[in-house]
């Protein structure tokens, strides 16, 4: 059959080749050049489908530095463990480590928040989630009144679903455009409309508007806290297709979510390109807000810092994914221009703090409190109205909601206690706090689907 002058696809599949679109191009050229025995085979030999990747037979061990200090957290750490132990069998996977913040996010084998794994030569898409690049960011605004901040961060930022429409977005960098319309997982019309429209948006959740003083200096101190919006997202939902085509040829034993890219293809290498875009557009995202409300005061800024908390740092072929874990060692962030930002609550100081990789650590420290139990858990264990439990967390606070609802699964008990994740921080070696941002107030989303305007509209039909 090899003899024959011409073969075909079918000569292909019985030599146990799969079909593809690869085929036609390997058939002409065989064809066009006579290959014939082992010269045709070893021609094929790079289209042959490698053998699967098996998993980890064991646990590739992993950091705990979460403690159970009563009931409800030794469900919570339970959870966290155990997805772990089923994640860490992940094939690329050569280390890890789970942090005090960390609570459960998904099925069994899903990353918890709070956990930073290390991959060899992939990116996960699924493990750094869609909220690409969640980060915060500080702007310090001296001797100016937490009040008046407060009020001109709320008159130009932008909360819930959605972006902005024309007539209130902010100008686009053309330099920045000029990159995503130069990948090849960004340049579309659904990604640029994305990176347009929510630029200057916060979007909704956990994601908040922070107003405090330095426990320090007395300045008052502007963070804000979201990730990449629909713009990252977008690139999420690509990356996690592509990834799950690896999946699927390399290693179809590995979960869906834990698929991922291998860095050394042209997909990885253009994958990873579109991560460090959104890293620069969600920062962008982050200035814009904070320079419009500067303009807005006319003040000039007296410093200004940020980092990421849920994105993928590179170093040579390891590649940390950190889901919810602050960055530590300064290899992480090329632009780092001050310590790092560790947010609690809402009524918790800011945490500025700096430090040191270790072997438990891996170059990270926890990113906020975490939750012991779902915003579902959290609602049916409160009593009293919405108003009544409000008005009890908050006293002494200028709390806002951006769509006029109050969400009481953003308040300070729908989190951890402050207090054990700042303890475990310091036995563990998360960080060293410098300086605390105390609170003023802070504006979020809120219960934005409560009077959300088609529900409105319905309400409107109906009657």
């Amino acid at each position: 059959m090899e003899n024959n002058k011409n073969i075909t696809g079918h000569t292909l599949i019985e030599l146990g080749f799969k079909q593809g679109k690869w085929m036609k191009t390997a058939i002409e050229h065989i064809n066009t050049h006579q290959l014939k025995d082992e010269a045709m085979h070893k021609y094929l030999a790079q289209f042959k489908t490698p053998d699967p990747i098996e998993l980890h037979k064991n646990v590739i061990p992993f950091s705990v530095n979460i403690k159970a200090e009563n009931e409800l957290e030794e469900d919570n750490v339970a959870k966290v463990k155990a997805s772990m132990q089923t994640l860490m069998k992940t094939p690329t996977l050569v280390n890890g480590a789970i942090m005090p913040d960390a609570c459960p996010t998904g099925p069994l084998g899903t990353i918890p928040v709070g956990g930073v794994v290390v991959a060899k030569n992939a990116i996960h898409p699924g493990i750094h989630s869609a909220d690409i690049c969640c980060s915060v960011m500080l702007t310090d605004f001296g001797k100016a009144n937490p009040k008046e901040v407060l009020d001109a961060a709320h008159s130009v930022t932008h909360f819930g679903p959605g972006g902005r429409d024309r007539n209130t977005q902010f100008r686009f960098p053309m330099d920045l455009l000029a990159e995503i319309e130069a990948n090849y997982f960004l340049n579309d019309q659904k990604c640029i409309s994305a990176a347009r429209s929510h630029l200057g948006t916060q979007g909704d959740g956990n994601h908040f508007l922070f107003v405090g003083t330095s426990k320090k200096t007395g300045n008052t101190m502007l963070i804000t806290h979201h990730g990449s919006r629909g713009f990252g997202a977008n690139l999420y939902v690509k990356g996690m297709k592509v990834a799950e085509r690896y999946r699927k040829e390399l290693s179809p034993e590995t979960l869906k979510q834990n698929a991922w890219i291998p860095f050394e293809t042209e997909e990885g290498k253009s994958y990873w390109e579109a991560l460090q875009i959104v890293r620069k557009w969600t920062k962008k995202n982050h200035e814009v807000i904070h320079d419009a409300t500067l303009e807005k005061l006319g003040i000039k800024k007296d410093n200004r810092y940020w980092n990421e908390h849920n994105f993928v740092f590179k170093d040579d072929d390891l590649f940390y994914h950190a889901k919810g874990a602050t960055p530590l060692d300064k290899k992480f962030m090329p632009d780092i221009t001050g310590p790092r930002l560790i947010p609690l609550n809402m009524s918790e100081p800011v945490l500025i703090v700096d430090g040191e990789t270790t072997t438990n650590n891996l170059g990270f420290a926890p990113h906020g409190a975490g939750r012991n139990m779902s915003r579902t858990q959290h609602r049916k264990s409160k009593t009293g109205t919405i108003e009544e439990i409000f008005n009890e967390e908050t006293k002494g606070l200028d709390i806002r909601f951006f769509s006029k609802e109050i969400d009481i699964t953003e308040l300070p008990s729908a989190y951890k206690n402050a207090e054990t994740v700042r303890n475990q921080m310091e036995t563990s070696g998360l960080g060293k706090v410098i300086d605390e941002v105390m609170p003023y107030g802070c504006i979020m989303a809120g219960d934005w689907q409560k009077n959300a305007p088609w529900k409105n509209k319905r309400r409107t039909k109906r009657v």
